[in-house]
């Protein structure tokens, strides 16, 4: 094979990728902002924070709770209400762990993927580099 065949074949390749694949932007896992209100703790984008990330807001709200091992309820104005005192320090790592463990690929490391199920498997598929990874499928 020659160089100019390598080159042609290797620029059809590149055209029938996604262009997600060549954006060089730096995903940022956002912040959670809030306050502490007597004893409960309010945060004020957990739905944008949810939006950010692409998934669903019950998954994520799920996941921060458990971890965090406190009762909370978004209200109608989509503020969490968490039950207890909590430092931002805390909700936004276990935000970070989320995101390592149900947003950001495991192979690439970029946050464009996505929740399927197949088979009783949950996995998470990237639509930026292709890999298929299975993640743990209930919180």
């Amino acid at each position: 094979m020659s160089m100019d065949e390598y080159k042609k074949m290797l620029e059809e390749v590149r055209k029938s990728l996604p262009e997600v694949v060549f954006i060089k932007e730096r995903f940022e896992i956002p912040k959670a902002l809030g306050h502490i209100q007597g004893n409960r703790t309010i945060i004020s984008n957990f739905l944008q924070i949810a939006s950010n990330l692409r998934r669903e807001v019950d998954h994520l709200l799920k996941y921060v709770l458990k971890e965090l091992a406190t009762p909370g309820e978004i209200k109608k104005s989509g503020a969490l209400i968490i039950g207890t005192k909590v430092p931002a320090s805390r909700i936004n790592e276990k935000i970070r762990q989320y995101a390592n463990a149900f947003v950001l690929c495991f192979e690439c490391g970029k946050p464009d993927t996505q929740i399927v199920r197949e088979d009783n498997f949950t996995y998470m598929k990237c639509t930026a580099c292709g890999a298929k990874n299975i993640v743990k499928a209930k919180i």
